[in-house]
């Protein structure tokens, strides 16, 4: 039993597996600021958290101010919205989609590294009027969980697109 334990995991590392997050980060994502354009924002929004939390965690260096030779992860236009699905008999709502959705940049070197894109994310849940401290306590977590895995999208996203650029003077990619 153990050797068939041994040769499955040397067949899975032979053919470049690795575990979710334990790839190594392009070159271009191992120093990084984040800057998120929001006006009013008094609380770090959750996606900046797991964005900056899932690049520390896979040994990136992400700054606190901006530098010069840091790559910047610019997030704007981050909105969220709640959206009426279904009523019931009464008129109330029985039914919403929560709707969050950002845009982001990347910038190596004062110049974009690839072409800038939008991300849209969306989750329906129920609601039911005589559970309304509940519901709204569902929503907050609904709506964190929302940001976190945009977070996780989008470092999805610019590892892919990063990670196949050469280290120089490389073009913009197209976003999706």
């Amino acid at each position: 039993m153990r050797a068939l334990l041994a040769i499955v995991a040397l067949g899975l590392s032979a053919c470049g597996f690795h575990l979710a997050g334990t790839r190594p980060l392009p070159p271009a994502l191992q120093n990084v600021y984040i800057e998120v354009i929001a006006p009013y924002r008094v609380l770090q929004p959750p996606l900046e958290a797991a964005l900056r939390a899932g690049l520390q965690r896979r040994g990136a260096d992400v700054l606190s101010s901006r530098s010069a030779e840091a790559t910047v992860i610019r997030l704007s236009e981050l909105t969220e919205t709640r959206e009426v699905l279904s009523i019931g008999l009464d008129g109330k709502a029985l039914e919403f989609r929560l709707v969050t959705s950002v845009h982001y940049e990347v910038i190596g070197g004062g110049k974009p590294l690839i072409e800038p894109g939008d991300l849209r994310l969306m989750r329906d849940y129920s609601f039911q009027p005589e559970q309304v401290l509940a519901k709204e306590a569902e929503e907050a977590r609904l709506r964190e969980f929302i940001q976190t895995e945009m977070a996780q999208l989008i470092l999805l996203r610019l590892e892919a697109r990063l990670g196949r650029l050469p280290a120089a003077d490389a073009p913009l990619q197209p976003a999706s």
